[in-house]
């Protein structure tokens, strides 16, 4: 069975070879993958083969806008954290990213918290991860948004741009979350 998310605007849904004109759009711009850890797209055919590697993994969903079927981000899990890893303590981490055009509005927020639900109720994980780069204070803010609690920063490796960057990582467990979801916090 195929996951399906759904949120008042988006449609979160596991990506398609067709998407790849969409995710160009987004991709190709230096405002979005660069602080993200990524290079600019160079052509659909880039983003149609990270389509088929990157955005095929379980857990990866296209975010696209109901008004208009567009994609116009990525968000997901990426996989484990290196600080999570304990024994009879599930955990993964979750990326996203949005095309420019989108920032401002609430869009990440909003997908975020269903793939949290998501994670913590259906694939029965305890704690859920998430991190930016410095300077990327748009990211930050949309983590905070979504109880994530800082937990520690180390320079780590940006292995596709070949540099060393100052990293801020964030946890929520699954405790947290449903304290916040209830209304508790």
């Amino acid at each position: 069975m195929t996951t399906v998310l759904e949120t008042p605007r988006l449609i979160l849904r596991p990506f398609r070879e067709s998407d790849a004109a969409d995710v160009y759009a987004y991709a190709r711009d230096s405002r979005v993958g660069p602080i993200a850890g990524w290079p600019p797209h160079k052509s659909e055919e880039e983003s149609r083969e990270i389509i088929h590697t990157v955005f095929s993994a379980p857990g990866v969903f296209a975010m696209e806008l109901k008004e208009t079927g567009t994609v116009i981000g990525s968000v997901g899990f990426v996989g484990s954290h290196p600080a999570g890893n304990f024994p009879g303590c599930p955990d993964d981490e979750i990326g996203y990213a949005l095309g420019a055009a989108y920032w401002g509005r609430g869009l990440v927020p909003e997908a975020v918290n269903a793939v949290l639900e998501y994670g913590f109720t259906e694939l029965g994980l305890s704690r859920i991860w998430c991190g930016h780069y410095a300077g990327n204070w748009r990211s930050k803010r949309a983590q905070e948004k979504c109880g994530f609690r800082y937990q520690f920063a180390r320079p780590t490796e940006v292995d596709l741009l070949g540099e060393v960057r100052q990293t801020y990582f964030y946890m929520q467990t699954k405790e947290n979350w449903r304290e916040r979801v209830s209304g508790a916090l």
